[in-house]
């Protein structure tokens, strides 16, 4: 049994991702800003309350954690906002708020885990192909795609400096999922989503460490 821990778990991917983990028999942490009732009703540890936003939530996150030891991170939380670049004016503030959330949230989560992480830990981080530079044909959502690039970058480096300690660092894109975020269209749902999740963590090891995968398991390109 692994002590796994999830961000985003609220509700969408997140939530399926912890329901799915449990029903496995794994020890699951949540990780969210509030806990919705679907959330509390798979009886498991929620730390609610942060905003990881925020540079606070660091600090709030390690103290919460002291004492526990996690087998591995999944980085799911996630926002995306309109942001086209068009003649009606950029928004800025849209955009900072996505790279708050999907570029520092993930590496705020990462540093108030850190000493609970050991050798053979894992981090994986829920990212997207709209973040692929090769894989951008159309253009558009650049708060989205730049704090996912960012993202991925950011793994990459993760990848090698937590190398020596022994701890791997794979990044997966979700697939185009009906939830919330993407106003319920997409091609699959959250469960198929984080059942694929799951199972890119189990491959997850230090020869794979630092790969960028379709939820399928397909290597995609950066």
């Amino acid at each position: 049994m692994s002590s796994i821990l999830v961000t985003g778990a609220n509700r969408g991917i997140g939530l399926e991702i912890a329901r799915q983990l449990r029903q496995r028999g794994e020890t699951v942490i949540a990780v969210c800003r509030q806990a919705s009732a679907e959330l509390k009703a798979l009886d498991l540890r929620c730390i609610e309350g942060l905003d990881l936003a925020q540079d606070n939530a660091v600090a709030a996150l390690k103290a919460a954690l002291e004492g526990v030891q996690l087998d591995a991170v999944i980085n799911n939380a996630g926002l995306l906002e309109s942001t086209p670049f068009d003649a009606s004016g950029f928004d800025y503030a849209a955009c900072r708020r996505q790279f708050e959330v999907n570029t520092l949230g993930p590496l705020r989560v990462v540093e108030a885990c850190r000493s609970s992480l050991q050798p053979g830990s894992k981090v994986l981080m829920v990212t997207s192909r709209m973040g692929s530079i090769a894989d951008n044909t159309s253009g558009g959502a650049y708060g989205y795609r730049m704090s996912k690039a960012a993202l991925n970058m950011a793994s990459i480096s993760l990848a090698h400096d937590l190398k020596s300690a022994g701890i791997a660092v794979g990044l997966v894109h979700p697939g185009y999922v009906r939830t919330g975020m993407t106003g319920f269209s997409g091609h699959i749902e959250p469960a198929e989503s984080a059942s694929g999740i799951i199972s890119r963590l189990d491959q997850l090891n230090a020869e794979t460490s630092g790969s960028f995968w379709h939820v399928n398991g397909e290597a995609l390109p950066w």
